[in-house]
C-alpha cells in the first residue's frame, strides 16, 4: 500500500470517527436532557464536527461510484431527539441567522430542527461507510456540508456563542428579555466544561 493510500484511509477513518462522535454525543445530551450542561457540550461537539467538514470542505469534490446512491436503508428517526433537544433548549431554541452572506436574509430557525438536520446529513453518510461505500459516504458528507449542515452548524455554534458571551460578559443580547432570563437560568447551574 502507497503512502497515499494510507494518508486516504486515515482521513476516512477521522471523517467518519468524527461523525459516528457527534451523533454519540448529541443523543447523549438529549438524553441526559440537562439544558445547563448543553449548551457548553454543544459548543464543544458542533465545534468538533465542523473541523471535519471544513477538512471535507478543502478536499477536491468526491466522486460516488455509481450515478445514484445505493440503498443504505431508512433514514434513522430523529423526532425524538429533535423533541428532547426542544424541550432542554426550550427559551433559547428560537433564533436567527443569515443563510447566505452575499445574499442577507434573515433566517428564523430553532437550534433544535438545525441539530436534527445535521444529525440526518451525517448519519445518512455513515450508513453509507459502515455498508463498505466510503467514496458515496465522503461524496454526501462533503455535499451536504457544502449544502445544508456546515452552514446550520456554523449557525447553531454563532447562537450557542451568543448565550455563552451574554451570560459571561453581560454583554447586549437581543433578544427578549424571557430569552435571556432563560439564558441566564441555564448557565448558571451549569458545571464547567472539561475539554
Amino acid at each position: 500500500m502507497t503512502d497515499a493510500q494510507i494518508e486516504k484511509i486515515k482521513f476516512e477513518e477521522q471523517i467518519a470517527d468524527s461523525v459516528t462522535s457527534f451523533l454519540l454525543a448529541l443523543r447523549e445530551i438529549a438524553r441526559e436532557g440537562n439544558g445547563a450542561q448543553a449548551v457548553s457540550l454543544l459548543l464543544l461537539e458542533i465545534s468538533q464536527v465542523l473541523l471535519a467538514g471544513a477538512r471535507l470542505g478543502a478536499q477536491t469534490d468526491f466522486t460516488p461510484r455509481e450515478e445514484f446512491q445505493p440503498d443504505v436503508g431508512p433514514e434513522a428517526d430523529i423526532d425524538d431527539l429533535r423533541l428532547r433537544l426542544a424541550d432542554m433548549l426550550e427559551g433559547v431554541d428560537a433564533y436567527t441567522f443569515v443563510f447566505d452572506p452575499y445574499v442577507p436574509e434573515v433566517v428564523e430557525s430553532r437550534l433544535s430542527d438545525d441539530l436534527a438536520s445535521i444529525a440526518i446529513d451525517l448519519e445518512n453518510g455513515l450508513r453509507h461507510f459502515r455498508a463498505g461505500n466510503v467514496d458515496e459516504a465522503l461524496w454526501w458528507w462533503q455535499f451536504s456540508y457544502v449544502n445544508n449542515w456546515g452552514n446550520l452548524a456554523g449557525a447553531a455554534l454563532n447562537a450557542l456563542i451568543t448565550v455563552v458571551a451574554h451570560d459571561r460578559f453581560d454583554t447586549d443580547f437581543d433578544a427578549d428579555a424571557d430569552q435571556v432570563e432563560v439564558a441566564d437560568e441555564m448557565l448558571e447551574s451549569a458545571p464547567a466544561a472539561q475539554p
